[in-house]
């Protein structure tokens, strides 16, 4: 399979860019969910409203300074202006976006947010809070690794799976394919490498990798559905911090797994060795969960 999409839908005026539209899906998604997780246990649905506000900056700032702390502190370290801002200063002055967001971050930060929210905002226990909050966050990782798909980012390593899949934007970065084909518009310029038989030897170089952002996607489907069970079907949510546990365990246990056949991010692993730095930084969250497995109780009345 050649994988090779446009950057987004383009309405004319703006291009939707299909990572930031599966964002907004799994926020909106989660919004729904939490909606009518609050509406049974007798919440007031403004403090719904706070919720998801803080929910969103927490994602969004964790996943970020994630990203440059585990991943690529040696580059930040010295540019730390664009740790937060969507523009890269050397060698020239270009907006690039937030190039980079990992998912440890975002869960450190989200757990640190919900502790203040459960306190001044909602005045449950935090593990009251955790229990239920991951659900609608299981079901926003799949979309996130989904994004990930269209972005061609966070691919798998080289093979000959007949799953295996051709990531042409990858592979050939836009200054690459803009030379190779003489097109100045990129989208263009991708579809003629793919379309255009003259550019067949370059599109051969191509190789077939893990698409290791859908096996993430699919299984972290399955990661929600139990979850979602758990919670609507069975008495599990009344013994403090067992969802939680269950989550962390089963979400961050796929994303060990899938880790193995996913290409190298650096990070940590550089320095670690042994085992990538997603597989590092999944390990404690994994221990976590296993402890909550043991010390979940109901609350006293």
């Amino acid at each position: 399979m050649i994988w090779n999409p446009s950057e987004g839908i383009n309405i004319g005026f703006f291009t939707i860019r299909f990572y930031s539209l599966m964002f907004v899906i799994a926020f909106g998604l989660g919004w729904y969910i939490m909606k009518h997780i609050f509406v049974r246990e007798k919440e007031p649905l403004e403090k719904l409203d706070t919720l998801f506000i803080w929910t969103v900056i927490a994602t969004l700032l964790g996943a970020r300074l994630g990203h440059v702390f585990f991943y690529d502190w040696e580059y930040y370290r010295n540019n730390l202006l664009e740790i937060l801002l969507p523009f890269r200063f050397s060698p020239k002055f270009e907006f690039t976006g937030f190039q980079g967001l990992a998912s440890h971050g975002a869960a450190v930060a989200i757990i640190i947010f919900m502790y203040y929210y459960s306190k001044r905002v909602i005045k449950r226990p935090l593990l009251w809070v955790l229990d239920r909050v991951v659900i609608p966050v299981a079901s926003g990782a799949v979309f996130v690794r989904v994004g990930n798909f269209f972005n061609s980012e966070i691919v798998g390593k080289i093979t000959d799976s007949p799953l295996g899949v051709r990531f042409v934007r990858d592979y050939f970065s836009p200054k690459e394919v803009v030379n190779a084909t003489k097109i100045s518009d990129l989208n263009d310029a991708y579809h003629a490498l793919v379309n255009d038989p003259k550019y067949a030897s370059l599109l051969e170089k191509v190789p077939a990798k893990h698409p290791a952002q859908l096996y993430e996607a699919i299984a972290y489907v399955f990661v929600f559905l139990i979850l979602f069970f758990l919670y609507w079907k069975t008495k599990t949510a009344e013994k403090q911090g067992l969802l939680f546990g269950y989550f962390l365990i089963l979400l961050w246990s796929v994303r060990f797994v899938v880790e193995y056949v996913k290409e190298s991010q650096g990070g940590i692993e550089e320095t670690f060795g042994l085992l990538s730095t997603g597989q590092w930084l999944s390990i404690p969250f994994i221990l976590v969960g296993i402890y909550y497995l043991f010390v979940a109780e109901k609350p006293v009345e």
